[in-house]
C-alpha cells in the first residue's frame, strides 16, 4: 500500500468509534507509513493511552523518529479526563519514548511490555530500542487492566519484538496491534530479537481469535481481521518456499536472495527485506533444513 498523499491528520484526535480516539505522530518514514498512531480509550473520566509515539525532542541525525508536539497532542486530547494508564505494545523508539514525558506531565503509571533494550544492527533508524523505557507494571498475556467503561486485556504476540503486546478491548471487540499486524505493510522481523516462528505462532493466535476490528499503530483499521491474518501466514509461508527454491538451485547469500524475492521493492527497503529473509533462514535452520557457512546458506541433505 502506497502512502496517502498529504495532508496527513496530524495531530488531530480522529475518533474511531465511541471509546477509541486515534492521535497521529509527525514521524512519516518509508517504515511508519504515515507516523505512529497513538490510540486513546475511554469516554469518561479516566482514559488510556495505547502506544505514546516517539520523544518530542527527537534523537540526533535521524528526523524521521521526531514527535515534536505530540505529547501536547495528546494531552490536548485527553481534555479534563484523568490519564490513568500509559501502554506499549513494544519498545521500538517510534512507540514507548514518550511515555517518559507523558508519565512526568500526568503522573500516570506506564503500563505493559517488559523493558527491552539490545544493539539492533538492522536497517531501520526508527526501530532502534528504546533504553529508557521503565514500566511501572508489567503484564503477562491475559492481564487487564480498567477504567471508565472500559476494560483492557494484554495478549502477548512475540515475534516482531520478543516483548510484542497486543491489547483487546473487550468492551467493543477491538485489538490494538501494534506492529505485529499492520494493513500498509508486513512487520519486519529482524533477529537477534525478532524471531520468525514466534511470529508464526503469534499471528496463529491472533487467526483464532474473534476480534472484530485491529487498530494498529501505523496505517488504516483492519475490519476483516482474520481474513488478512490468513493471508499474513499464507504469505510467509509462501516466502519460506521461495527461500527453499532459491537454495535449491544453489547456496546463495541473502544479498543474492533479496532481489529475487523482492521485485520492485523500494530501495530504500532492501535492507529491512534483508532481515526478513534472515529471520526465515534462522527458523529453517533450526528445523534442520538449511545450514549457512559464512555467508553462504545452503539446504541441508
Amino acid at each position: 500500500m502506497s502512502i496517502p498523499p498529504k495532508p496527513w491528520p496530524t495531530g488531530l484526535a480522529e475518533q474511531c468509534e465511541p471509546l477509541v480516539r486515534r492521535v497521529l505522530a509527525p514521524n512519516a518514514s518509508p517504515y511508519t507509513f504515515t507516523g505512529t498512531q497513538t490510540y486513546l480509550v475511554g469516554a469518561g473520566d479516566q482514559v488510556a493511552v495505547i502506544d505514546p509515539g516517539p520523544a518530542g525532542t527527537g534523537v540526533a541525525g535521524h528526523a524521521d523518529t521526531h514527535g515534536e508536539g505530540h505529547v501536547e497532542a495528546i494531552l490536548a486530547a485527553i481534555g479534563a479526563a484523568r490519564l490513568s494508564a500509559i501502554l506499549c505494545t513494544h519498545t521500538h523508539r517510534d512507540h514507548s519514548p514518550a511515555s517518559v514525558e507523558l508519565k512526568a506531565r500526568t503522573g500516570a503509571p506506564i503500563i505493559g511490555c517488559a523493558a527491552l533494550a539490545m544493539e539492533d544492527d538492522g536497517p531501520r533508524a526508527d526501530a532502534a530500542f528504546d533504553p529508557d523505557y521503565a514500566p511501572d507494571r508489567v503484564l503477562a498475556d491475559g492481564d487487564r487492566v480498567s477504567g471508565d467503561g472500559w476494560t483492557i486485556e494484554a495478549v502477548a504476540t512475540p515475534g516482531h519484538t520478543s516483548n510484542h503486546l497486543c491489547y483487546a478491548l473487550l468492551e467493543s471487540g477491538a485489538l490494538f496491534t501494534g506492529d505485529h499486524v499492520m494493513a500498509w505493510s508486513t512487520s519486519v522481523v529482524s533477529p537477534p530479537d525478532g524471531d520468525m516462528s514466534a511470529y508464526m505462532k503469534s499471528l496463529q493466535k491472533l487467526h483464532d481469535r474473534d476480534d472484530r476490528v485491529y487498530y494498529p499503530a501505523h496505517g488504516p483499521a483492519v475490519d476483516k481481521p482474520r481474513q488478512l491474518v490468513r493471508g499474513m501466514l499464507g504469505h510467509r509461508r509462501q516466502r519460506e518456499a521461495q527461500i527453499l527454491r532459491l537454495l535449491g538451485e544453489r547456496p546463495q547469500a541473502i544479498t543474492d536472495m533479496v532481489p529475487a524475492m523482492y521485485k520492485g521493492l523500494d530501495p530504500r527497503l532492501t535492507g529491512a527485506a534483508g532481515r526478513s529473509v534472515l529471520a526465515h533462514l534462522v527458523d529453517l535452520r533450526h528445523q534442520g533444513r538449511v545450514a549457512s557457512e559464512g555467508d553462504l546458506w545452503t539446504i541441508t541433505a
